[in-house]
């Protein structure tokens, strides 16, 4: 069991860099829909890994309790931080891209509405 919640929380891991990946060449592209289009699953993966990594915690307290040194899954649990090291230093560079720009916007809504007293859009009747 321990080694099928690591197996899938490795290809959990892999799939969402290569998302992240892909968001950061559509960024470049300026693919903002392909962006967006991503979004549900990556959410739905990270939600995934998050009750894997509970359910993997259980299992190995189990064996451990059962008198089984989990040092036996010690190499694929390195192997699987190493990945989730990856995916941070990925989303990182991914967070490097996405907040100048979202901080670009926020300042020109802000310099928009200053103009125009507080208001984004100056309506009169």
């Amino acid at each position: 069991m321990i080694n099928e919640i690591i197996q899938r929380m490795s290809e959990l891991v892999k799939n969402l860099q290569n998302s992240i990946e892909l968001d950061i060449e559509d960024i470049k592209k300026a693919k903002h829909e392909s962006l967006l289009n991503r979004n549900d699953e990556k959410h739905y993966m990270i939600n995934e890994i998050t009750e894997l990594k509970a359910k993997l915690n259980q299992e190995l307290v189990l064996k451990i309790q059962e008198g089984v040194d989990v040092n036996i899954y010690r190499q694929k649990v390195d192997s699987l931080e190493d990945e989730l090291k990856k995916l941070y230093e990925l989303n990182k560079r991914l967070a490097s891209i996405v907040l100048p720009v979202q901080q670009m916007y926020k300042e020109l809504v802000e310099d928009i509405t200053a103009v125009n007293g507080g208001n984004i859009f100056d309506i009169k009747a």
